[in-house]
């Protein structure tokens, strides 16, 4: 017999990335050589360093019992210790630092440690849809802040109204971003700061692609002057040593929020294997040049693809940062009819802009996690259809 589902699901829109999935494997079913620029996926696989390092902890008999849920002391150690190189940001790793289960589960879990039914939640749109997602399942209102081109993809403060500004308890911030792959600076963070003081706001920061940078690395929201008094920071390993299907991250700030994450989480999950959590250690302790080959191979993929673009008429500004690129859809085409003509003629995924919410109509987002020579492929077969 059909079951009901509960209301927080109903208040949901399709799982974008759930709906591309379904008519992606529909075309290949049909036999079709799909290049899928879609999902935000790294395709080159996890370093040995780190797959050693799991092996190791594996055999240590200690790791298979339940792992605490603030994660080892060990792995905190290590998070602290990268902020403080990184970025330059010290913290307590005993009251400061919790390991995570991916950045997405500890965003989408963080609303339910700190809004109740009716609170309102700032959510920036376009947007990673957990922002969204965790604020309906806490039983939350999201008010929507548009990010716009004109204002390069930041919140302007001047323009949210003030009255739910007042209301709202939390508002979420992701820089670089998912999908504008906008850039943010201290000063930007500095005014958060400002503006979450000022109306009593928590602020959360979702920073997982901060090591995916070409030019200047971007500074974390912490590190600006009264962030901790009113933050908490949801980073990750999964972009930067292509390590997505681990589910691991760290969130780290403000000692009573990540308090607070901790006893939701304690609740609902069991924490990181800890063999994971000695996988991570040697990533956050690695001195190669791994993850500055990754940014460069990254930026090969995302020349090769707005050179080629910008030849065929669209406006394909060079990303600073994160494996996207965020595209404005030819004149006299929606975000879904650019996507739709894509796969039924190039035989390429694409996600729509307005998957990300309404302000991300007129866009499409391409990931490059796909090899340089498959994106050169991509441009070819989009030729014959835009012309150029």
């Amino acid at each position: 017999m059909p079951f009901d589902r509960a209301d927080r699901l109903k208040k949901l829109p399709p799982y974008l990335f759930a709906e591309i999935d379904t008519k992606k494997r529909a075309a290949i079913a049909e036999g079709r050589d799909v290049i899928n620029l879609g999902i935000g996926d790294p395709d080159r696989p996890t370093p040995d360093f780190i797959i050693e390092a799991l092996e190791r902890g594996a055999r240590d008999a200690s790791t298979h019992q339940y792992s605490s849920t603030e994660g080892k002391l060990s792995f905190r150690r290590a998070v602290a210790g990268w902020y403080e190189r990184r970025f330059g940001v010290t913290l307590d790793p005993m009251n400061e630092v919790i390991s995570m289960v991916g950045s997405k589960e500890g965003i989408g879990h963080f609303p339910l440690a700190v809004l109740n039914p009716s609170d309102i939640a700032l959510v920036p749109e376009p947007c990673y849809p957990p922002y969204r997602s965790g604020t309906i399942f806490a039983g939350a209102v999201p008010h929507y802040v548009d990010l716009t081109a004109e204002n390069n993809f930041l919140p302007d403060f001047d323009a949210i109204d003030p009255r739910a500004a007042g209301a709202a308890k939390l508002m979420f911030i992701n820089y670089p971003n998912n999908p504008t792959a906008a850039v943010a600076t201290p000063e930007f963070y500095e005014r958060v700061v400002h503006f979450a003081k000022k109306y009593d706001l928590i602020v959360c920061s979702d920073a997982a692609y901060s090591e995916m940078y070409f030019e200047v690395p971007p500074t974390s929201f912490l590190a600006a002057p009264g962030a901790r008094d009113i933050g908490i920071e949801m980073h990750s390993l999964s972009k930067t040593y292509n390590m997505t299907g681990w589910r691991v991250a760290m969130a780290v700030g403000n000692a009573d929020l990540v308090a607070a994450l901790c006893s939701i989480k304690s609740n609902l999950d069991s924490g990181v294997f800890g063999a994971v959590q000695e996988a991570a250690i040697a990533g956050l302790n690695d001195e190669s040049d791994f993850v500055d080959r990754q940014r460069a191979m990254y930026q090969a993929r995302r020349d090769t693809l707005c050179d080629g673009l910008s030849a065929l008429g669209f406006n394909a500004a060079k990303p600073k940062a994160t494996f996207y690129v965020w595209i404005p859809v030819p004149e006299g085409m929606t975000s879904t009819s650019t996507c739709e003509m894509l796969l039924d003629e190039c035989d390429i995924v694409v996600t729509p802009g307005n998957g990300f919410g309404a302000p991300g109509e007129g866009f499409f987002r391409v990931a490059l996690t796909v090899e340089e020579s498959r994106i050169r492929d991509a441009v070819q077969r989009m030729k014959k259809v835009f012309g150029g």
